[in-house]
């Protein structure tokens, strides 16, 4: 399975993916326009190693819906993810068996590294 979750708005996972310039056996699905379901956010939270692991802490709605002064539970980390598109942390990008969520440069360098293998 090789699969990238973006936004299409999101200059950081435009950027992400043309760096890694990722070959056309990719599915690329954007996460506005067609929002992940929830055998997929288990999928990638299985990879991932939780609900939590996905989420965007940086997300504008989770300051604004005071989620941040709560605490969370894996079900609530799960029920955001499927409610808003914004809760994902991107991009994610799957490659074979191995997950890479998010922007920081040592994410990227190894979703690099997974490339080359």
């Amino acid at each position: 399975m090789k699969n990238v979750f973006f936004l299409k708005t999101c200059n950081t996972c435009t950027r992400i993916i043309n760096e890694l310039n990722l070959s056309d056996d990719f599915k690329f699905q954007e996460i506005k326009s067609e929002p992940l379901t929830a055998k997929q956010v288990d999928e990638l939270a299985k990879l991932a190693g939780s609900y939590e692991a996905l989420f965007s802490k940086r997300a504008k709605l989770y300051k604004d819906m005071g989620l941040k002064d709560q605490n969370l539970t894996e079900k609530d980390f799960k029920h955001y993810l499927l409610e808003h598109y914004t809760f994902l942390s991107r991009p994610v990008i799957v490659i074979n068996d191995k997950i890479f969520v998010g922007s920081s440069k040592k994410t990227v360098e190894a979703a690099k590294e997974a490339l080359n293998e």
